[in-house]
């Protein structure tokens, strides 16, 4: 399937490293006018060195106000993508106010917050647009020690649907792609792990942990036209895992 994004404007945001780049490059990759979107310009650096067509912005999503100022100053975007993410473990009974607090500030309302930016520019501009938030399976089932987590990924599905429904007669369509244990930064210490590692890969039927690649490619499928008719949707990425 040759898809393309030719003539369009994308933003990624959490797109220094892990998935967020891998979708920034497949965009880029496929002719959009790109915008990496991350806290640390380190990483921003050495995806411009790599990909010198790309835009980088630095910024700290959990500040609400300088996001929407740095997202405002991009301007017109046709393609949306919010990948920035975090994670934090802790049993149920310890979990404090202030990782909650961190959690849905980055994970719910940094989307929330660009979500609105780019939505009111893609109405103002009239031609619709996509907008793809990275949930997780975590969003679906419980999983020991991430109920933050896993409450803040739930709150953006129902986000997600809420968009879809006011966002669609303006033609801008709105998606959730959920992977499973992904083989980035993030999640490599669980994967790696002697006792957890094994116990996590026997419960996806295909046998494997996902490689970025493998979430990168529903998300380039839901921005483009080839997915026109599909909004509000979950897109589960496991290996078959929550149906095991």
């Amino acid at each position: 399937m040759d898809i393309r994004f030719d003539g369009k404007r994308a933003l990624v945001t959490g797109a220094g490293r892990g998935i967020g780049r891998g979708v920034a490059e497949g965009l880029a990759a496929g002719g959009a006018e790109t915008y990496a979107l991350d806290i640390i310009q380190e990483n921003l650096d050495k995806v411009k060195s790599e990909n010198p067509s790309m835009h980088t912005v630095c910024v700290d999503l959990s500040d609400w106000v300088a996001t929407r100022k740095a997202v405002e100053e991009i301007g017109p975007i046709d393609l949306l993508v919010n990948v920035a993410g975090i994670v934090s473990m802790a049993p149920f009974v310890d979990t404090d106010e202030s990782t909650l607090d961190k959690l849905f500030d980055v994970n719910v309302k940094a989307a929330i917050n660009v979500s609105q930016v780019v939505a009111k520019g893609m109405i103002e501009k009239g031609k619709g647009g996509a907008i793809v938030h990275i949930s997780s399976v975590a969003s679906k089932k419980g999983i020991a020690t991430v109920a933050g987590y896993c409450a803040s990924k739930g709150a953006l599905d129902q986000t997600m649907r809420v968009m879809a429904l006011e966002l669609g007669p303006h033609q801008i369509r709105v998606n959730c792609v959920n992977p499973t244990y992904t083989k980035t930064d993030m999640i490599n210490h669980v994967i790696n792990d002697p006792i957890r590692g094994p116990a996590l890969l026997a419960k996806i039927p295909q046998g494997r942990f996902l490689e970025v690649k493998d979430v990168v490619h529903p998300v380039l499928y839901l921005l483009s036209d080839k997915a026109d008719m599909i909004n509000g949707v979950t897109l589960m990425v496991d290996g078959g895992s929550s149906v095991a």
